[in-house]
């Protein structure tokens, strides 16, 4: 297998599809990506560092309190990019949302970035290797997920052994990665687990910032970070 990245992607979804159950009340009129840390959304954070990567096509998928993004957002010309989205009504899992949205991905690799993430990863480093279906970024195990996700070794990951990371959120895809799919709610895992089995799943280890937002405590923990840094 050809170790050589592929062309520099320009495309990207942000996953905003989940309701955020652990963060009531807070999202019972908000949707999680739109709470804001640092003085903005979280997801404006993503769209900018997005813009500064070159990527300029988003795709958006939501589900709870859809059209509230959709009217915070807009096209994404204030942000120079140009935003569409993949309304669910229902959210379909990771996986489901993904594959609902090839549509408006295109026939070339694209990144997915969790919405409800900070983190200041470079997303114009992360590249599909040629052959790959996927490319991981990995993190540290933080407290609340100790046992971690995937092996990552020689920068190939692995279902299974040690040591253990936890995924980011942060990834690059080939449309093929979803060939076998077929419409509804479905997660990634699956599909990563059985690409990693067959040798076609790349990572990387990220060991600057990285916070998965999924409680008020971690939101203002990192909303508290970023005012002070800033």
């Amino acid at each position: 297998m050809s170790e050589t990245p592929q062309p520099a992607m320009t495309t990207a979804m942000i996953l905003a599809a989940g309701r955020g159950e652990r963060m009531r009340p807070l999202t019972d009129h908000t949707p999680k990506p739109l709470l804001a840390v640092g003085g903005k959304a979280l997801i404006v954070w993503h769209i900018e560092r997005l813009a500064a990567a070159g990527i300029d096509d988003i795709v958006i998928n939501h589900a709870h309190l859809g059209q509230v993004i959709e009217k915070a957002l807009g096209d994404g010309s204030e942000w120079g990019v140009h935003i569409r989205y993949s309304a669910e009504g229902k959210a379909l899992e990771t996986g489901g949302g993904i594959f609902r949205a090839l549509p408006l991905l295109g026939a070339a690799p694209f990144l997915v970035v969790n919405g409800d993430t900070w983190s200041d990863i470079d997303y114009a480093a992360v590249q599909l290797r040629d052959g790959d279906l996927a490319q991981l970024v990995m993190v540290d195990n933080p407290a609340f997920h100790p046992d971690g996700d995937f092996c990552l070794v020689d920068g190939r990951l692995h279902a299974d052994g040690e040591p253990r990371l936890t995924f980011s959120g942060v990834g690059a895809y080939a449309p093929s990665l979803f060939a076998a799919c077929t419409p509804g709610a479905f997660p990634l895992a699956p599909l990563l687990r059985d690409a990693m089995a067959r040798g076609r799943v790349g990572g990387t280890h990220h060991g600057g910032l990285w916070t998965d937002v999924g409680t008020p405590q971690r939101l203002r923990d990192i909303d508290q970070l970023l005012r002070h840094s800033g």
